[in-house]
């Protein structure tokens, strides 16, 4: 058990009987009242996320969770295989457990798999990848005066607002967070 003010972003915790991740943690104290900690949760079994609301001094149950570096090797209609780059195991997920992460997996890109119970929780991408661009519309020369940009289609499949300098076989780097071009790599 720890205290709600030890909370932090990114620990694992049970609360009303099922583990949940810590996405976002806030300490208030409003006035003249008691301090309390403000945490937006995510589910593990179920994906949904919750705003809760913790008494400094209450007490909360954490869960024992593993972090393992996990190297994408490829896609097929079983699913999304993972090698363990320490015993070369491959590890199989589906779908419907990658999500919206499979428009940034390239071969031998590392994530962090979190484990929670001996069974797999979430997938973690690094901040920003590096894709390449497979498609995408020619510039018009002159059209430059302001900040235009246009559709890409990049290797995963993608689509990403790009400047109208980036050409056809470019790699540009691009955030994982927000889905957004960040640059040339």
């Amino acid at each position: 058990m720890a205290a709600a003010n030890d909370l932090r972003k990114g620990m694992c915790i049970r609360y009303n009987g099922n583990p949940a991740i810590v996405l976002e943690v806030q300490h208030r104290t409003p006035g003249n009242l008691r301090a309390f900690v403000q945490a937006i949760i995510r589910y593990i079994g179920t994906g949904k996320s919750a705003d809760v609301r913790f008494g400094s001094t209450d007490k909360v149950d954490t869960v024992d969770v593993e972090r393992k570096e996990l190297e994408f090797s490829y896609k097929d209609v079983s699913g999304f295989h993972f090698m363990d780059p320490e015993n070369y195991e491959t590890v199989d997920f589906d779908e419907t457990f990658v999500g919206d992460t499979k428009e940034y997996l390239t071969e031998n890109l590392k994530v962090e798999v979190l484990y929670v119970q001996g069974k797999a929780a979430s997938i973690a991408l690094p901040s920003s990848v590096v894709l390449t661009v497979t498609e995408s519309a020619e510039g018009v020369r002159g059209d430059s005066a302001n900040n235009v940009q246009k559709p890409a289609t990049l290797e995963t499949g993608k689509i990403v607002q790009v400047p109208l300098f980036v050409k056809e076989g470019e790699k540009i780097k691009v955030s994982t967070e927000t889905g957004a071009y960040m640059g040339r790599a």
